[in-house]
């Protein structure tokens, strides 16, 4: 059923309180087929929504937001140690994740607790403590969005052709994907198929806090260990968005030249950096933040969390403009202090 001018502010982890014109949810494909060809939509600009835990809403939005809910689980042994685990989109990450350390599937563990949906999790190619989603990754189905609007302008009940995108169709990249650039609101992702391992784990506990985390919880490394240590870890360092409006996480970890780096160390030889990719270093985006002085710092509702730098909240009645012109902020006085330029992870609506 399609709704009008419905209140966002329980589908985003941010709590911003702004309405879409238009408002429906689909539990599987047909029913997506069924909203995009309904007269009510023609026209309108669409935005498919999963957990909403990686998006600020600036504004009210003028189409149609359709609520993905695409549900199920399968899973099919390969016979090599390894079994390949397909899910609906509208699967909650963090409740699959708990199913496969449930059943010793190895490969995701280190990805326990993040926010947000299957379906959103390719798109951002989610990853923490030394894991990204593009380690396990097989492939994903979706609908051609565009097919189907095409077919409502013109009047056809066809369109919507289900479409099969692999690791290397995917073109995952830091935090990015195919679907935040040149397929940016095409598709709606329907499933999601990862090769997990069911025996010889190659479990990853370098990254990070986890060892000492392991040691303070008297356990040897295992998948359900790692994922009980990276829980812990989340959930002392980040808010709860139950609790304080937040999207996790909202700049990307910026890779600079050698050269830049170095010139910064000579300053700051404390710098947080991480080899990345031929020449160049990844450096700690929470701490270009903290070394500018904003953690912990408020601006009316909007703020910078104070146990982590690389978190803006809303602690009760920020508009999505003030999150973001905090943002802003941020962005140029770390570019002003180190040269270095911020981008958002998350998503701007």
């Amino acid at each position: 059923m399609i709704r009008a001018d419905i209140s966002l502010k329980s589908y985003n982890t941010f709590g911003i309180d702004v309405s879409a014109h238009r408002f429906a949810e689909a539990v599987s494909t047909d029913d997506f087929k069924s909203i995009m060809r309904s007269s009510d939509v023609k026209g309108l600009p669409i935005l498919i929504l999963g957990g909403g835990s990686n998006i600020l809403f600036r504004s009210e939005f003028p189409g149609i937001v359709i609520l993905n809910s695409i549900r199920g689980i399968e899973t099919k042994l390969t016979g090599d140690g390894h079994v390949i685990v397909k899910a609906g989109a509208g699967e909650i990450w963090h409740e699959l994740v708990m199913f496969c350390v449930s059943k010793g599937f190895g490969g995701i563990e280190n990805l326990s607790l993040i926010p947000g949906t299957v379906g959103a999790a390719p798109i951002q190619n989610i990853g923490a403590y030394g894991v990204e989603l593009k380690d396990v990754f097989v492939e994903l189905e979706a609908l051609d969005i565009s097919s189907l609007a095409h077919q409502n302008e013109i009047g056809h009940s066809g369109g919507g052709e289900k479409c099969l995108f692999s690791k290397a169709d995917c073109k995952f990249g830091y935090r990015d994907s195919v679907f935040k650039r040149e397929s940016k609101g095409k598709y709606l992702i329907t499933s999601v198929s990862f090769r997990l391992t069911t025996q010889n784990h190659q479990l990853n506990t370098a990254y990070g806090s986890i060892p000492d985390e392991l040691k303070k919880m008297g356990e040897e490394p295992s998948i359900d260990s790692i994922s009980e240590a990276v829980i812990r870890i989340r959930k002392s360092k980040l808010p709860n968005p139950e609790e304080i409006g937040n999207a996790g996480s909202f700049f990307k970890n910026p890779e600079v030249d050698l050269n830049l780096f170095e010139s910064i160390k000579i300053n700051f030889p404390e710098i947080v950096a991480y080899p990345a990719s031929e020449g160049k270093m990844k450096l700690a985006a929470g701490w270009l933040v903290e070394k500018c002085g904003w953690k912990g710092r408020r601006e009316g509702d909007a703020g910078v969390h104070e146990k982590q730098a690389l978190v803006l909240v809303n602690y009760g009645n920020a508009t999505g403009a003030d999150i973001y012109n905090l943002a802003m902020k941020v962005q140029t006085s770390v570019f002003e202090k180190f040269g270095v330029k911020l981008e958002p992870e998350v998503n701007l609506v």
